[in-house]
């Protein structure tokens, strides 16, 4: 199976700027990664490097064993979905996907025959001799798609191609796109700054930060063994709160906290609270109670926003979901209790 990669000690700078740190990644063929973090953080470098069109200062890319940096863009084999689509206004719909292949020169006859599949995949055969201005945003987002596997690349690279749907489009796209990914089987590299676009869609998640990959995990693992505060943050909704450690006991304010795993990192660690973990009854077997004042409470539909304030002045935020709490709502100024199982208390260290 084709689409491996070998990323080594990739690095590139724009004069004090450090765009990409030495980043090293792995990618079977098959699957899906994403590039996640905030703007900045590199993941679209990354990209354009693995595309060709920048070059780094050092390192190293290698797929199914040849090196890449020494290809020019054209000859690396890899279909591209641009932000913006980057799709001819002129041509229709079936011309625009027919592009790379007439770029390679395949005769007519393959060209009309892997055209029609690529449409068909994309759910976009009835729409081939549409015109591209006539076509919505994600009608679009198919055709590029479509354009992009049509000549069957060994890796496709997806520059958040659906930042510019509307929300229920872009949810709808990710499961779209999640089984077409499926039924291709393409080695796929996604850039997102959307941390639920990429826990839906992806086989593993690289989060980069400064240049860096600071951790990089299926979707579960990120989300529930973070490395630390800036992953738990750009995973899921967190809140943390400080603990005390000392002579192997750990403490929230000035209470014993039954643990998940013994601390065992750096530095003094916070407390991720997760809102999902919370229990509003206290759980069989026991856990750790916490009691705090709501100060503010939001209705916001299907869950309430409540911002709580802890002892010694600690807020945290979290949605709360009355039906789990056996229909209590809140007042602001009431006091109410939730816990934590031992099995969802997890300590992480503070860094960015």
């Amino acid at each position: 199976m084709q689409g491996e990669v070998a990323i080594r000690e990739i690095s590139k700078s724009y004069g004090t700027y450090q765009a990409l740190d030495h980043v090293s990644l792995d990618i079977a063929p098959g699957e899906f990664v994403t590039l996640l973090g905030p703007s900045g953080s590199g993941k679209t470098t990354l990209l354009n490097v693995l595309a060709g069109f920048i070059r780094p200062d050092s390192g190293s890319i290698r797929v199914d064993g040849q090196e890449f940096l020494t290809l020019p863009p054209h000859r690396r084999n890899l279909g591209m979905v641009f932000q913006n689509y980057a799709l001819f206004p002129h041509m229709s719909v079936a011309r625009n996907v027919a592009y790379p292949l007439t770029l390679r020169r395949v005769p007519k006859a393959e060209i009309a025959r892997r055209v029609a599949t690529a449409l068909e995949t994309v759910k976009m055969g009835h729409l081939a001799d549409r015109p591209i201005q006539a076509l919505s945003g994600g009608q679009r987002q198919r055709v590029a798609l479509a354009r992009a596997i049509v000549f069957e690349p060994a890796i496709l690279l997806m520059d958040e191609p659906l930042s510019a749907l509307d929300k229920n489009l872009r949810e709808h796209m990710q499961i779209e796109l999640k089984r077409l990914h499926d039924k291709l089987g393409t080695t796929t590299v996604y850039v997102t700054h959307d941390q639920r676009e990429a826990l839906t869609m992806s086989d593993r998640i690289a989060v980069l930060n400064h240049g860096q990959i600071v951790q990089c995990d299926t979707p579960s693992r990120l989300y529930d063994h973070p490395v630390n505060r800036f992953v738990a943050e750009f995973i899921g909704e967190s809140s943390f709160l400080p603990v005390e450690v000392s002579g192997g006991a750990t403490r929230l304010f000035g209470r014993p906290l039954a643990l998940r795993e013994r601390w065992s990192g750096h530095g003094t660690p916070l407390l991720l609270v997760r809102p999902e973990k919370l229990a509003w009854r206290e759980p069989e077997g026991g856990g750790n109670r916490v009691d705090a004042t709501a100060t503010e409470v939001i209705y916001q539909g299907d869950s309430y926003f409540l911002n709580l304030e802890l002892p010694g002045k600690s807020q945290i935020a979290l949605r709360y979901n009355p039906h789990a709490a056996g229909g209590l709502v809140p007042e602001p100024g009431q006091t109410i209790s939730f816990w934590l199982a031992p099995a969802n208390t997890i300590l992480i260290e503070d860094a960015a």
